[in-house]
């Protein structure tokens, strides 16, 4: 195809693509404005106060509305997001081999698995240990109010971090696939990645150690784990295709059944 027809079907896609941000946002708003959806997120800061009447607050008659649309916004994407993929993935799989394609299509049904499970942990778990563990320095020299803009981005943040880091497996499929890392490269640098992760952890799951480990920490280092086995499974498949030696690190050792 010559590159201004690339051009033309680019902008085409980044219409449709849009428009479906736009339609899946006014789903969104209807949500939010009729069906009290942002009660979702409010509702584990009303179970950390043990107050089932609590409240955010707000500083400008203007905030509401604002903030509603920001979260109609954010649900549009969500929403959009297998239109989104369905037009990337049809621009850029033409320019793929049919083996890289094996390897992204389960990636990407990996990733949005990954991504539910991490918001999911994030939501029932990390999320009411954070806010169990911030009243903890609550003193009477401090009046509790908390502002609906700043609560709600740090709720929406932490969902957002915990849905991403758990697309670790699916990054390093996609990376192995397209030849940038091997098996075992993730292998020799395990005590860089564990020490990475503690670092990690410790900055987006607040509390003790003992949370910080069970929370995030061994999730990474499970996550890790299996994105070196996914790793090896499509590294393997790779280098038989191409008919070169496999790594000795993924080899079976000598003596083992079903080998020469």
């Amino acid at each position: 195809m010559p590159f201004l027809d690339h051009l033309e079907e680019l902008r085409w896609r980044l219409i449709w693509s849009f428009t479906a941000v736009g339609v899946g946002s006014v789903i969104g708003f209807a949500l939010l404005r009729y069906f009290n959806a942002l009660e979702l997120l409010t509702r584990p800061i009303r179970a950390a106060r043990d107050d089932p009447d609590f409240q955010l607050i707000y500083l400008s008659p203007a905030d509401p509305f604002f903030i509603t649309l920001k979260l109609a916004i954010l649900v549009g994407l969500i929403l959009a997001v297998p239109v989104v993929v369905y037009h990337v993935w049809s621009f850029f799989s033409p320019a793929l081999e049919k083996h890289e394609k094996r390897a992204i299509v389960p990636a990407m049904y990996l990733g949005t698995v990954l991504f539910a499970a991490g918001v999911a942990m994030a939501y029932f778990i990390a999320l009411p240990v954070s806010l169990e563990f911030f009243k903890l320095f609550e003193g009477e020299s401090m009046r509790e109010q908390l502002e609906i803009r700043e609560t709600l981005g740090f709720v929406i943040k932490m969902l957002v971090a915990f849905g991403a880091i758990f697309e670790l497996p699916v990054v390093v499929m996609v990376l192995t696939a397209i030849g940038l890392v091997t098996p075992k490269f993730l292998r020799s640098k395990r005590r860089h990645a564990a020490v990475f992760m503690t670092v990690l952890a410790s900055m987006i799951t607040p509390g003790d150690v003992i949370t910080l480990t069970v929370l995030m920490l061994l999730p990474l280092l499970f996550l890790y784990e299996l994105s070196i086995v996914l790793s090896s499974g499509i590294y393997k498949r790779k280098m038989q295709r191409e008919g070169e030696p496999l790594e000795p690190s993924i080899l079976p050792p000598d003596g083992s059944v079903g080998v020469d």
